[in-house]
């Protein structure tokens, strides 16, 4: 149907009218049509280029075969579009080069592509904008998905308007955060509308009325079966409507030549439709152009583009039903045929092909395929790669070779992030195992991430610890890293779990050159019977560079344990570098774990401006990547930033996505950021008993080494004493004090002082609160400075010496209004009051930045130090014409009007 021939889908043309006038108007949107075959999907598609009028266009199709070719997908629907790939930043323009094989692959990173993909619809997009269209969208290769999906999530100002059709029951296209609009069937007055071009009888308009429930492709192409086969094609209410269909389309094709159905079976078959090649592989069967025709008269096919250098079927059932309606031994053929037909710059397409047309094990085959495998790899195709290998194992003969293969497989769909194939083809490659060690550890360490993953943390530890055992003697080194990741789940399982996995890795035979050696010597210190002080993080670094290029996942667990050994400015310098380096080469699916630290460092030293920037970024592209391990960490760091300024119903929604996904016998990632959030706002708003209730469920296990445990101690020491219960404070405390000793820092010593003040029932109180307010002043951190004043100001507010408290409580109300923290400020504000002091009134806190949103701030900091449109966007994982909407959106909030004025205020932007 043409665009002005759509009966009953009133409501969908005026949602798709309206995304393109959102682009005429400088935004951008996205949507999923999502419905049955023959539903009306295409029609859409079809009406919405219609529709578009000087807007730009880019269309493309998913085909069931290119799943196992990386990019094919992406590559065909933006061929338009790679004349502006040249005003790409370099390293973007070099990854989308190598993702379709127009450079050098390096193993970019796979989220890079992404970014490139929005940068150059946003080019492409120009001032006219732009419609991109997927068809078929559940059949695109993952890697085409994923980046396609990546760029869709982020776009805003570009003038870009994407719409993917998917087919409901076939294939996955998972697209949360996307909208959508699921389509139904016709109303019954337009389903009649459509039957009136074909003479029916009274009873056959009624059966196809009933049969097709308003599919418009049922009701278009079934009378024409049932006219062909004198109204008897299919009994009533035999098949599946899909089936039906295909049988009218088999129908159809079975009419044609016998060289016109060999022609259409290569069409079929070849992922690209490439006219050269089809006719190439058809030749062989004695097909020619010529035998195209009657198809073409018939309706089954049209000249896909404009150059006719291409074939497109009318609708994928069609090419559904050529294919399948073929004898095995057609098919086998026609493969063969492709094969030959495609030369060595096509070596990837030519294995698959070779491939298909295998009917014993072929160890050619398989080679060729295993090195399909690798560039699909090194291009970041991950889940092609696994397809890959797994299908060179099946084609593989000596046992060993196959398992091997296997394993690869295995390791290659856990970079995809297919957790239940990663297992199940490492499992199927464990059973196959009885020599290697070394392949059974890789096996155990690919199986247990998955099961990690997926929250079983019990059973990716225990492979874990088997895994290195294995290999404890024969490779220490590789032991080690399955150790280091063991140290990861024991985390989440205990602290019992935690000491014994941590005496396993101090006991490896690690050669001192090894870059893991310093890793482990550092890691052991996370055990609390050791007294000990652990190394300098800085020492530590450096030792590990000295022995070579150390893991990402090693540096990231050992920022991780600086931090909970209490080695703030240290791990945060080296969170802050990973998260540039990450910047720069464009690894937005790594950046949410390292981002996580540099939260924590940001929470940890009172910066709640810059905490609330960091994790509202970290949390979105953790949503936009699928990790949500990372959106349960960070919605409880932002539950905890709402704590803190007295926002309850938010902090209460952001815990409760913290605290999601538990399973039996395990905590969710976010549970104990969640915990000390929950009870910070209960303490904050005078809810003392509640938020001890809270603060001792993190000093029981699974939680009670965790650094929230270790870190909220004396909220529960100042919860306890309010509840007039100090007995409860006792062990925790004595804990933290143990903890503070051998973290040895000014602001933990502070700490301590601040919680022996609050317990003190003498004098006494006033020269710990003294001290500790010594402290915080060396080390900086106000907030904690302001906690300490603010209950210093009570003390001596009850010991009726209320000159005195002026001061402190002055001090605290400072601070508190400045962050945004207003029932602390309330708080501190009522003890002042209370001493005779003359109430001020709260005083907005934040100061210039206070009224931007978290990316208006992120993007004004930016701008502020000189970076261009273009530099923000890369850093940011944006295009720049959003870049450039929050800006212009900043400008009035920071009253400038001008990037140069921006510069000015650049100390303003930060707390």
């Amino acid at each position: 149907m043409g665009a002005g021939e759509l009966h009953g889908r009133k409501p969908e043309q005026d949602a798709i009218a309206e995304l393109l006038a959102g682009a005429r108007a400088g935004t951008s949107s996205s949507l999923v049509l999502r419905g049955e075959p023959g539903i009306g999907k295409t029609a859409l598609l079809d009406h919405a280029a219609a529709a578009a009028g000087d807007m730009r266009l880019v269309r493309g199709t998913g085909v069931e075969f290119e799943a196992e070719l990386p990019f094919s997908g992406l590559q065909m629907l933006l061929r338009p579009a790679l004349g502006s790939l040249a005003a790409l930043p370099g390293p973007q323009r070099a990854a989308l080069e190598a993702a379709f094989g127009l450079g050098p692959a390096d193993g970019c990173e796979p989220m890079l592509v992404g970014l490139a993909v929005l940068s150059l619809l946003t080019e492409y997009a120009d001032e006219t904008g732009l419609l991109c269209l997927v068809d078929d969208a559940q059949w695109l290769d993952r890697a085409s998905r994923e980046v396609l999906l990546f760029a869709a999530r982020r776009l805003h100002a570009e003038r870009v308007v994407m719409i993917f059709a998917v087919r409901d029951g076939e294939g996955t296209f998972p697209a949360p955060g996307l909208p959508e609009l699921r389509l139904t069937g016709l109303a019954p007055a337009a389903a009649a509308a459509l039957l009136d071009r074909h003479p029916l009888t009274p009873a056959v308009r009624h059966r196809l009325l009933a049969e097709a429930c308003g599919n418009p492709l049922a009701l278009l192409e079934l009378p024409a079966a049932l006219a062909a086969e004198n109204g008897s094609a299919f009994p009533p209410g035999a098949l599946p409507l899909t089936s039906r269909l295909q049988l009218a389309f088999h129908g159809q094709v079975s009419r044609m030549p016998q060289a016109s159905q060999s022609l259409l079976l290569v069409a079929a078959a070849d992922e690209t439709a490439e006219l050269a090649v089809i006719l190439r592989a058809a030749a062989t069967l004695g097909a020619a152009i010529e035998d195209l025709a009657p198809a073409e008269r018939a309706g089954l096919v049209l000249h896909g583009d404009i150059n006719g250098t291409a074939i497109r079927f009318r609708h994928p059932l069609i090419r559904a039903a050529v294919y399948q309606r073929a004898p095995l031994g057609q098919r086998l053929a026609v493969h063969r045929a492709l094969a030959a037909a495609l030369g060595p710059e096509h070596a990837d397409r030519r294995a698959w092909h070779l491939a298909a047309a295998a009917t014993e094990a072929d160890e050619e085959v398989a080679a060729a395929l295993e090195r399909t495998a690798a560039r699909a790899r090194e291009r970041s195709g991950h889940e092609a790669a696994a397809a890959a290998y797994e299908r060179a194992a099946r084609l593989t003969v000596e046992p060993d070779a196959r398992a091997h293969r296997e394993a690869l497989a295995a390791e290659a769909a856990l970079e995809a992030g297919d957790l239940e194939r990663a297992r199940t083809l490492g499992c199927r490659a464990a059973r196959r195992l009885d020599k290697s060690p070394t392949v059974k550890a890789r096996v155990a360490h690919v199986r247990a991430l998955a099961d990690f993953w997926q929250g079983s943390y019990s059973t990716a530890h225990r492979l874990l610890l088997d895994g290195a055992e294995l290999i404890r003697d024969a490779d220490p080194a590789r032991a080690a890293v399955l150790l280091i990741q063991a140290v990861h789940t024991s985390w989440y399982l205990g602290e019992r779990q935690l000491a014994a996995t941590l005496d396993l890795l101090g006991a490896l035979p690690l050669d001192d050159a090894d870059p893991l050696a310093p890793v482990g010597r550092y890691l052991v210190h996370l055990d609390r019977s050791r007294s000990e002080q652990p190394p300098p993080l800085g020492d530590t670094l450096a030792a590990m560079r000295r022995g070579g290029q150390a893991s990402d996942q090693a540096i990231m667990i050992l920022c991780g344990a600086a931090l909970a050994s209490g080695q703030d400015a240290d791990a945060y310098e080296l969170a802050i570098a990973l998260a540039a380096e990450h910047r720069a080469r464009g690894g937005a699916g790594r950046l949410p774990t390292v981002l996580f630290f540099v939260v924590e460092g940001e929470v940890f030293t009172g910066r709640h401006l810059d905490a609330l920037a960091t994790a509202s970024e970290a949390l979105g592209l953790a949503r936009d990547t699928g990790q949500h391990q990372w959106v349960s960490q960070f919605s409880s760091v932002l539950a905890y930033l709402d704590a803190a300024k007295g926002e309850e119903a938010a902090c209460r929604r952001n815990a409760e996505q913290g605290l999601a996904g538990a399973t039996p016998g395990t905590i969710s990632p976010g549970a104990p950021w969640a915990h000390w959030s929950l009870g910070l706002l209960d303490l904050g708003l005078g809810r003392p008993e509640a938020a001890l209730a809270r603060f001792e469920r993190l000093t029981r296990e699974p939680m009670r080494h965790h650094i929230c445990a270790t870190r909220s101690t004396p909220d529960l020491v100042e919860s306890a004493v309010r509840v007039g219960a100090p007995e409860r404070a006792a062990e925790p405390l004595a804990r933290f004090e143990w903890w503070a000793g051998s973290v040895r820092q000014p602001w933990a010593d502070a700490l301590v002082l601040r919680c022996r003040g609050l317990l003190a029932t003498d004098d006494r109180a006033e020269a710990f609160y003294t001290a500790a307010l010594e402290l915080h002043d060396q080390d900086g951190r106000a907030l904690e400075y302001a906690r300490t004043a603010l209950l210093y100001g009570e003390w001596l507010r009850r010991a009726r010496r209320k000159a005195e408290a002026r001061g402190p409580l002055r001090d605290a109300v400072e601070v508190f209004d400045r962050i945004g923290m207003r029932p602390w400020a309330e708080r501190a504000r009522g003890e002042l009051t209370a001493t005779g002091a003359q109430d001020q009134g709260p005083r907005a806190g934040g100061g210039m930045a206070a009224g931007l949103t978290p990316q208006e701030l992120q993007i004004a900091r930016l701008a502020a130090q000189g970076l261009s449109n273009r530099d923000i966007a890369a850093q940011l994982f944006l295009s720049h014409r959003t870049v450039g909407y929050h800006l212009y959106k900043a400008y009035p909030k920071l009253g400038v009007v001008s990037r140069g004025e921006l510069k000015e205020f650049a100390d303003q932007l930060r707390l």
